[in-house]
């Protein structure tokens, strides 16, 4: 179920993240890409062609205007990677480079 936000292509999903409506993509994969490779609005749209120009534009004003909160977002799952990654890692592979002096 998604909730109508005053942005015509964004709602927020059951966990109340933003969405692009007509999509499963959410604000912040948008957004990600965006800030990860510098990509302008045309390129999101070449890359993400299922997107109308018109989503991409509605998510990166979401975006701006609510950058503190979404920034808080893209940390904190950026930190459950981090957790995710560490708890996971491969210890034989981490001990021989190590050894080897490579870490």
């Amino acid at each position: 179920m998604e909730v109508k936000t005053r942005y015509e292509h964004i709602g927020l999903n059951n966990a109340h993240s933003p969405v692009i409506i007509g999509s499963k993509m959410k604000v912040v994969e948008l957004v990600l890409a965006h800030l990860a490779y510098g990509w302008s609005p045309e390129e999101l749209h070449f890359q993400f062609p299922y997107l109308s120009m018109g989503q991409i534009y509605s998510a990166l004003a979401y975006y701006w205007d609510h950058q503190e909160e979404l920034d808080h977002d893209i940390e904190t799952r950026l930190q459950k990677v981090d957790q995710i990654h560490n708890s996971i890692g491969n210890k034989k592979l981490t001990k021989k480079l190590k050894d080897k002096g490579f870490l």
